[in-house]
């Protein structure tokens, strides 16, 4: 009975690791290592030519820790008494003209490149064009095999990108244990980006605002839009107005407050320090926003199962005549989960402004599909009283897992908002399934 239930609520986490392991499988590829370990690599297959004061050139492209790669091979190289002829970093011409200015100067020993540039078609006609220089050795990093998928940089890109939408699920799994939906996530997530921004630019100071200021002006952007969460969950207690109205209503609202905040442009003039939240990283070298959620879901967590307000949240959800019988305040509670709601999509816009330095009433586009998405897949019923908040995090880690994993394979927009459409379907079609057997299962 006990498994049964750990298999309903948190099923989906095979489902991940499938998906995880597949995609290693299918990005499993060849790599070439460019950073520290690469250059004592390198190092030590040029000193494996011995007898002799070695003459190095380091050649290496533009690509992505290229020059970094070059500068540090150099100092070794000169450290290790070799004698560094010259670097060139950039395109084939400029290592042409370095190979040049080499020859004329006698015989060189070797020469220190990377993958990509090595494939360059200077160094397969280096022996007629320059044959002053000798017979260089080419000498690259060690290749191994290694799945794209599961190199550290991109499992950090997984969780950075999901982080948002992981954050903002929270409060729509408060939501939808209710027996609610909020459709205004995306349009609160602009929203705060635009006034936060906007009170950093006008009232802290622009780009020499302090932290102090900053962080001020970001936490009324969030109460702000906790607000408008409160004002959600009073139309749907208060006037018993549909969750889906209400909310579809305040999403068409705030979309046009955060353009009429903006005035329809980029506001952008902020601290470069601003960036902090969004792409900082303190914490073992782990993304800041990937702290805060992983933070928020342990408190969320600790509600949900631990605290009488958790309680309440599935009583409404599961009954919500029984529930006020019972003496459950079950206006409060639900206004409390719109709430809540509110001001993570609140904090989500926070994040998103600090990820890309300014605030604009586009960010948050089809946001509330993809939290609403993560819920779904994490376990939690659109029919309320059912859901798991750390459910919620593995179905976000999955959604992010799929478009990923679709994007190193070469999977074109379309077809993964197919892929998408039909996850979600699948996920209420066996919510649907397990509520039947578990209503079938009772009955007998």
């Amino acid at each position: 009975m006990r498994n049964s239930r750990f298999l309903a609520d948190y099923g989906m986490v095979f489902v991940l690791l499938l998906l995880c392991a597949y995609f290693s499988v299918v990005t499993y590829k060849e790599q070439f290592p460019t950073g520290e370990s690469a250059v004592e690599q390198v190092v030590a297959s040029i000193h494996e030519q011995a007898g002799k004061t070695l003459r190095v050139l380091v050649i290496t492209g533009v690509q992505p820790g290229d020059t970094e790669f070059a500068d540090k091979l150099a100092r070794d190289l000169a450290a290790s008494g070799a004698q560094v002829l010259g670097v060139a970093k950039g395109e084939p011409k400029d290592a042409r003209e370095l190979l040049k200015i080499a020859a004329s100067g006698g015989k060189v020993d070797a020469i220190a490149t990377t993958q990509t540039a090595s494939e360059w078609v200077l160094f397969s006609d280096m022996n007629e064009d320059f044959p002053s220089l000798g017979a260089p050795r080419l000498i690259t990093p060690h290749s191994y095999r290694w799945p794209n998928f599961l190199k550290s940089e991109n499992l950090l890109n997984i969780a950075n990108q999901i982080a948002i939408i992981a954050i903002i699920a929270i409060g729509m799994t408060m939501v939808i244990v209710t027996g609610g939906i909020d459709l205004s996530v995306g349009s609160l997530i602009a929203l705060s980006s635009v006034l936060a921004t906007r009170f950093i630019r006008d009232y802290a100071g622009g780009t020499l605002a302090s932290p102090g200021g900053m962080v001020l002006a970001c936490l009324t952007a969030v109460l702000l839009c906790g607000v408008v969460g409160a004002f959600t969950g009073t139309m749907v207690t208060r006037f018993d107005i549909p969750p889906f109205i209400v909310t579809l209503s305040m999403m068409l609202v705030g979309g046009g407050e955060a353009y009429s905040w903006a005035k329809g442009e980029s506001i952008y003039q902020i601290p470069d320090s601003f960036i902090w939240l969004g792409r900082g990283a303190d914490l073992l070298h782990l993304p800041n926003a990937v702290v805060l959620m992983l933070v928020l879901y342990v408190l969320a967590h600790v509600l949900m199962s631990r605290t009488k307000l958790g309680r309440y949240l599935y009583a409404v959800g599961g009954n919500r005549e029984a529930a006020r019988l019972s003496g459950v305040p079950v206006r409060r509670v639900i206004v409390f989960a719109y709430v809540a709601s509110a001001i993570l999509a609140g904090v989500g816009g926070v994040i998103m402004a600090s990820q890309l330095k300014s605030g604009s009433s586009t960010y948050g586009k089809m946001y509330e599909l993809y939290v609403i998405a993560a819920v779904v897949v994490g376990g939690t019923s659109l029919s309320g009283g059912e859901g798991k908040i750390f459910g919620t995090l593995i179905g976000a880690f999955t959604i992010a897992v799929i478009q990923n994993g679709m994007n190193l394979t070469g999977v074109n927009a379309e077809n993964q908002l197919k892929v998408l459409g039909f996850v979600i379907l699948g996920a209420v079609l066996l919510d649907k399934i397990r509520r039947k057997e578990t209503s079938f299962t009772r009955h007998e």
